[in-house]
């Protein structure tokens, strides 16, 4: 463990996903590649000047921006961040104390994950600027680890992801408790100080792997000098958090004993404050989409309203809503957002199946997305 921490690859290189952030050399490539350039705005004169190969490339770019605009700092993200910040930076106790984990229970397209890993991001760089990129033995610093589930993860799974993260050798031979040592002796020698586990909900809780694996997260709060950051979906309904009566609820409570619950909640349109979240969201999506006909207002005002419905007020589904009106919108040379392109769009299932009493419910005037007007 004593490499250099390799350079920023070039940005061609740095195709990110759920594998890759799940090993120390992809963490490092989503740490450091450099924000996009965005395309630069033309007019539609502009794009008529361009040779077919030029047109060709310019588009290309606005593909893989229009693809990758989040993410969005809202105030959602900002107070996850501030509530991160607290619960980190006060389990810094000394190795005698166990320090406390985080839950982050939301459902899903509410931007957890997305959060999750800015606020990782922000705290690898910061770990990296003020100790520098080795450890006083000489081997890499590594603040954040990330470890994906799956439905089937067990003991010896987790321990060997956890391994896998940090490349240890050891990895495909030994078993659980093997796994566990090794795992050990790599956030000591690499000081890791986040543990994120994501996709919590995959682990069945009341079966015995579940029951093990909460007994292995109470070993990780005393022997870790790590503070676990949980992700997942219903993980209070799930009895994370719940006390219960028998052995296998008491152990799991004791989990949860340990565990901060946090959540995400999507955007709302009962009140002002919401309404303005809702609008500033769009205002900063306006200025990062690139098309030929945008103008001030194509968002935040004229489909206000419209996006909500789509979206249900889901970052998640909203982004999605929004990237694929823009690749529709280059491609079929519309260059705008307009109701009649989006209408062609499809969305998740989820938002899909909630869109059409929503948007009754905005055509009546029982709701609405601008502010100072009751729904």
């Amino acid at each position: 463990m004593t490499a250099k921490q390799t350079q920023p690859p070039k940005e061609s290189e740095a195709r990110l996903d759920n594998l890759t952030l799940s090993r120390k050399e992809g963490w490092l490539r989503f740490v450091n590649t450099p924000a996009r350039i965005t395309p630069e705005a033309l007019t539609r004169n502009e794009l008529e000047q361009l040779g077919e190969e030029a047109f060709d490339d310019y588009n290309r770019q606005r593909r893989e921006w229009h693809a990758n605009l989040g993410p969005i700092n809202t105030p959602q993200m900002a107070a996850l961040h501030e509530d991160l910040w607290d619960i980190v930076d006060s389990n810094v106790q000394d190795g005698d104390k166990a320090k406390g984990a985080v839950a982050i229970d939301a459902f899903p397209g509410l931007g957890k994950t997305t959060t999750v890993l800015d606020f990782a991001k922000k705290f690898h760089k910061r770990e990296i600027k003020e100790q520098g990129s080795e450890t006083a033995g000489g081997n890499e610093r590594w603040p954040v680890s990330r470890v994906g589930l799956t439905g089937n993860t067990g003991m010896v799974e987790f321990n060997r992801a956890m391994l896998s993260f940090f490349a240890h050798p050891g990895m495909s031979k030994g078993n659980a408790a093997h796994f566990a040592h090794r795992a050990l002796d790599c956030v000591l020698a690499c000081e890791t100080k986040l543990l994120i586990v994501d996709d919590l909900h995959f682990l069945r809780w009341r079966n015995t792997a579940g029951v093990e694996i909460s007994n292995h997260f109470k070993y990780i709060a005393n022997e870790f000098p790590v503070t676990l950051v949980f992700v997942g979906v219903g993980l209070a309904a799930r009895g994370l958090f719940s006390e219960g009566h028998s052995y296998e609820d008491a152990v799991i409570a004791q989990t949860g004993r340990r565990t901060t619950k946090l959540d995400v909640q999507p955007f709302v349109t009962t009140t002002d404050k919401g309404r303005r979240e809702w609008r500033q969201l769009l205002l900063a999506l306006e200025k990062r989409i690139v098309l030929a006909d945008k103008r001030p207002g194509m968002l935040a005002d004229d489909l206000s309203d419209y996006l909500f419905a789509r979206s249900t007020g889901h970052i998640g589904s909203l982004m999605t809503l929004i990237n694929r009106g823009c690749q529709r919108a280059v491609r079929t040379g519309a260059e705008y957002l307009s109701r009649e392109l989006m209408d062609l769009v499809k969305n998740d299932a989820a938002s899909e199946k909630a869109r059409q009493e929503l948007e009754v419910a905005f055509e009546s005037r029982r709701l609405t997305t601008k502010i100072g007007k009751a729904g």
